[in-house]
């Protein structure tokens, strides 16, 4: 070989000092070589350069030979021309700036100013409490980032620490950051790809891709040179193995192409680091609240002001006034119900198997409009499976159950032969024996297909087959030949046979003194890799409430279409896009045409990456979902990433926002309809909230301005406002999901978070309020003298009010008697604890001295309940009107679209009829 090796050389006219032959005039080639190191400063070649020239041709053109290797003293200089085979990244922040960061949103820096303004004005109760608001805040969101964003860190760990390297006609183990271009790399199974390679040697070589490109089966690697033609930029290349990809089966070698950030795991790594995750459509509602809160505020204290001149107060004293009223009119409990409402929402997640790594991100699945799923590992489950057997007697049967586990079964149905199951039997126990492969525990040891043989053997009942025979002989299974032989012997009687399994096309190949004659057809087994069990219902359910799918895969067409097809989206023409397809579009016809594609195939990150922003760009909330490496970066960009918690790489992990710990794809579902749900509760909050607002600031700058006996003193104030008001209104936001939440669509991200209907309920609510309590303090004051009972009885009005406005803002549409008085409980232990804390008021000598207080008659508690009610009973006649006015466009237009649907269906028919007498 060496002989030949040296005399091709010499006949190419080639030098030769690397083979220790003497020097002879450098070719063109070689001083192409010098020239990439003397003039461009690098030894780089791309992937589709090195693919289309032979393995000698690349080994000359970076001057090193396969046989010898370079030299360490040349590794050292090529080092310090191209650098280390890592990855760069910027420093990270240190934990004081990451916390000081999270004072960034608009809403903290609002209530940040209304707490020095507070300090300043001497109220310092008001600053405590919207002080300890913020660090709260502000430290769960430190806490939640904290266990975010090491998704650079886990995709460093997919590339080998160590490597075999030969150098100095040696092979010895090395540092995997040490290799520069022109290393010779020798592979063996288990090992893992250390850089860009162009292969020399591949003898029985399969890599597994799957987390980089998505195909389930391993590549089988060659030599030969690939023609520029067959080369595509959204599939690996035969003869390259790529850096981070693992070694399934045989051993090979190959010379360094490209190392570090140069490489195509370098280039993912790039993309990663630019591409920062969006805001989220809860957050920019937040900012846009806190925008419209500071306007508020701002016009506020300029009404009051105004109105106060005009009364003739003081200026000092009216600033201070419509100041003091401007502060308390931002809801300082906002940010911490939100904060307990998300967090409310991991929790209940978690219980149904999704783990969510961001706060905002719960939310955010209520809004996502389009769903782009990868295929491996997520619609399907990324273990190959025996769908279907068929005997030699022409019986065909279905395997239930997915992957390598053990649930399923052969169904046998009436109609078979007599000998059907025995036929089943002997086929699968050939199968189980001819076979290198085992599964541990659910775990896969070996080549998928031989692991599904396996799985379906279990399932009929076949346990550990081999302890029969006594192994004589084998034939290896070889990508050539695509088959596997064994000669065994049987324990019981030492009969001799073959057992034989491959591929159809490849029997008339077997060799090694084997007839065909001599061997009996068992049977055939279908196999593939199937999808999830409940995928299909649970992207029906998708589609019905306005979610779009799409399938984006780095899978082959045919495989890909009949996925599509098995899991329920459409797969027409104009509905299928390649990567290549991708390629060839210019961003505007990209953008016109992404929306109504379902079925993405041949993508590489790079094109998943285009897909989720030419969405976004349309408006689309995008959730992408993925397993792999190839996914990290469309995982990062989406709205919300989510990974597979079992079968997902721990790179794809980090990347997510949500990691799905069952793998199942339902989850979503539920994951969904759990963030329309808390969005749901948080807009009750914020209506409870206004609300309150309104009539606090109502009833104070009423009595002000207009020179009237304030309603309320100082102390019970400040427990309206701490105590009073807080529980109920946390506790809204424990609601339970609203099960026709569930069929909403998804939530429109361009309204903000205070509606046009938000604001009338808040209005009407707070006018029955503002009204009963004035009725109250004014019918209670008739003397004109404000005393201790007149402001209990106001005291006592204003805080029933409260607890009557929080049961009726537990939904914005359906009464309290559908909703039910006990489904949140928490909302009437708060209630109770509430209640309670009044009575003590006004009851314990103690307390009543401190909020001066008076008890009351039992004759004065029916008063105020049958007069606080009011608030629940014109909320439930103002919900009534509303669902009786919904529901008569509801009617209108569900007989306007039957109407619509019996006529479209006639044509349907017709054209239905017209395209099969064409076919």
């Amino acid at each position: 070989y060496l002989y030949f090796y040296s005399s091709f050389l010499l006949k190419e006219g080639d030098s030769s000092p690397l083979l220790g032959l003497p020097p002879s005039q450098p070719s063109e080639s070689e001083k192409g070589g010098n020239r990439i190191i003397e003039e461009r400063g690098d030894m780089y070649l791309s992937s589709s350069e090195a693919a289309s020239l032979p393995w000698e041709q690349v080994s000359r053109n970076l001057l090193t030979d396969v046989n010898c290797g370079i030299s360490s003293t040349e590794a050292i200089t090529r080092r310090k021309i191209v650098g280390t085979n890592e990855f760069s990244e910027p420093e990270d922040d240190p934990f004081w700036k990451k916390y000081l960061g999270q004072f960034k949103e608009p809403l903290i820096l609002l209530l940040l100013a209304s707490s020095v303004v507070s300090l300043l004005m001497g109220q310092f109760d008001d600053a405590v409490v919207i002080t300890l608001a913020i660090v709260i805040v502000a430290t769960v969101a430190f806490i939640q980032e904290l266990r975010t964003d090491r998704a650079l860190e886990e995709l460093k760990k997919q590339v080998p620490v160590t490597c075999m390297c030969l150098r100095d006609s040696h092979v010895r183990e090395y540092q995997a950051r040490e290799l520069v271009p022109g290393d010779i790399v020798h592979l063996n199974i288990g090992d893992r790809v250390p850089a860009d390679l162009r292969l020399f040697e591949a003898n029985d070589l399969t890599v597994d891709e799957s987390s980089f490109t998505g195909e389930t089966e391993p590549a089988v690697k060659v030599v030969n040179t690939i023609h520029t033609n067959s080369i595509t930029t959204s599939t690996s290349i035969a003869n390259i193995a790529y850096m981070g990809t693992f070694i399934r089966t045989g051993r090979g070698g190959g010379i360094v192409i490209n190392i570090g950030e140069k490489s195509q795991f370098g280039e993912l790594f790039k993309m990663m680091q630019e591409e920062e995750a969006p805001r989220t459509p809860l957050q920019k509602n937040m900012d846009e609240l806190a925008k419209k809160l500071s306007v508020f505020s701002f016009g506020f204290i300029g009404i009051v002001f105004i109105l106060g001149l005009y009364q003739g107060i003081p200026i000092q004293k009216v600033f201070n006034i419509a100041v003091s009223l401007a502060v308390a009119a931002i809801p300082e409990g906002l940010p911490i119900v939100v904060t307990l409402t998300l967090c409310l929402g991991i929790r209940r997640m978690a219980q149904r198997s999704a783990l969510v790594k961001g706060l905002h991100t719960v939310e955010t699945l209520g809004c996502v409009t389009t769903i782009c799923s990868d295929k491996t590992g997520t619609l399907t489950k990324n273990e190959m499976t025996v769908t279907t057997i068929v005997t030699a007697e022409g019986d065909l049967f279905s395997v239930t159950g997915v992957g390598y586990s053990t649930d399923g079964r052969v169904i046998f149905e009436q109609g078979f032969s007599e000998c059907a199951h025995e036929a089943v039997t002997k086929l699968l126990e050939a199968g189980a024996v001819c076979n290198n492969a085992s599964i541990i525990n659910g775990v896969l040891l070996g080549q998928p297909t031989e692991g599904a043989i396996l799985a379906v053997a279990s399932k009929h009942g076949i346990y550990h087959p081999k302890d029969k025979y006594l192994i004589v002989e084998e034939i290896p299974f070889k990508s050539e030949s695509k088959f596997m032989a064994l000669r065994v012997k049987h324990k019981k009687n030492s009969e001799v046979e073959w057992l034989m399994k491959g591929a159809t096309e490849q029997l008339s190949l077997l060799g090694g003194g084997i007839s065909l004659t001599e061997l009996t057809f068992l049977g055939l087994l279908g196999i593939r890799d199937p999808p999830r069990e409940g995928v299909k219902s649970s992207v029906n359910t998708l589609l019905q409430t306005g979610v779009d799918v799409k399938m984006v895969t780095g899978d082959a067409q045919e495989t890909a279409l009949a996925i599509a097809q098995a899991v329920g989206l459409q797969v027409t023409p104009g509905c299928v896009l390649s990567g290549d397809q991708i390629d060839s579009m210019d961003d505007t016809f990209f953008f016109n045409i992404v929306k109504d594609a379902t079925v993405f195939y041949r993508v590489s990150p790079r094109h998943k990456l285009r897909i989720v922003k030419a969405l976004q760009k349309r408006g689309h909330i995008v959730g992408m979902t993925g397993d792999g490496v190839n996914d990290v970066v469309a995982l990062k960009r989406a709205n919300i990433g989510i990974s597979m918690g079992k079968m997902g790489s721990a790179v794809s992990k980090e990347a997510a926002d949500m990691i799905l710990n069952d793998d199942d794809f339902t989850t979503i579902l539920a994951a969904i309809e759990e963030g329309k749900s808390i969005f749901h509760n948080i807009s009750n909050f914020v209506q409870f909230q206004v609300s309150t607002s309104i009539v606090a600031l109502s009833l104070i700058a009423l009595s002000t301005l207009f020179g009237l006996p304030s309603p309320l003193n100082p102390m019970q104030i400040l427990l309206i406002n701490v105590i009073m008001d807080g529980p109920p209104a946390l506790t809204l936001g424990m609601e339970p999901i609203d099960e026709d939440i569930k069929e909403q669509p998804p939530r429109d991200t361009s309204k903000n978070l205070i509606t046009p209907t938000l604001i009338r309920n808040c209005l009407v609510s707070a006018a029955v309020i503002i009204c009963g309590t004035l009725w109250v303090f004014r019918s209670e004051m008739m003397d004109g003298v404000v005393t201790a009972r007149d402001t209990t009885m106001t005291f006592s009005c204003f805080v029933l009010f409260d607890m009557f406005n929080a049961m009726s803002c537990r939904s914005v549409t359906k009464s309290i008697l559908e909703i039910g008085f006990t489904t949140n409980w928490y909302l009437f232990i708060a209630m109770a604890a509430t209640v309670g804390c009044l009575l003590c008021v006004v009851y314990v000598p103690f307390l009543q001295y401190i909020f001066q207080t008076q008890a009351l008659h039992v004759v004065d508690w029916l008063y105020l309940l049958c007069l606080t009610s009011t608030v629940l009973v014109v909320s439930e006649v103002r919900k009534y009107f509303d669902r009786k006015s919904k529901g008569k466009s509801f009617f209108i237009s569900k007989k306007s679209s039957l109407f619509t649907n019996s006529v479209n269906s006639k044509s349907k028919i017709k054209n239905g009829y017209f395209m099969l007498e064409s076919v």
